[in-house]
């Protein structure tokens, strides 16, 4: 094992780790107000949170260039699942900073982040936005 200097002190931020712990803990709490059939789609998705989108995820959200991107579904929606199709991971990132950002009150960003996973998990389903919007989901 090697030795240490003397006066050496490894950086971290403890700030940002509280931070992210809040963030995990309302995420926690909005997850568990997800409402049927939603709910039940969630044990397909792996929920990950993320600090902001990759250039590429932006890409891939499709966004005007006034638009945020609070989250991303990734997957094979069940309307395309068949017999013969293998198994791909389905997930959903949730991008911390811009939600917080945009939300900067906790529970206007737990509501945020419900609506956020709500959407994804439509996508999930195989819901299109034209249809989320006509169920009341933006």
């Amino acid at each position: 094992m090697p030795k240490r200097r003397r006066g050496y002190r490894p950086l971290h931020d403890h700030r940002r780790d509280r931070r992210h712990a809040a963030f995990e803990a309302l995420v926690e709490r909005a997850l568990a107000g997800i409402p049927e059939p939603f709910a039940r789609a969630l044990r397909e998705v792996a929920i990950v949170i993320a600090d902001e989108p990759t250039p590429d995820e932006l890409d891939e959200g499709g966004l005007a260039d006034d638009e945020m991107l609070y989250g991303l579904y990734e997957g094979t929606p069940r309307t395309e699942w068949g017999a013969d199709s293998a198994p791909f991971p389905n997930k959903i990132t949730l991008f911390r900073l811009p939600l917080e950002e945009d939300f900067p009150d906790p529970d206007d960003l737990a509501d945020e982040v419900r609506e956020t996973v709500i959407h994804e998990l439509a996508h999930h389903m195989g819901l299109d936005d034209r249809r989320l919007h006509e169920l009341g989901h933006e």
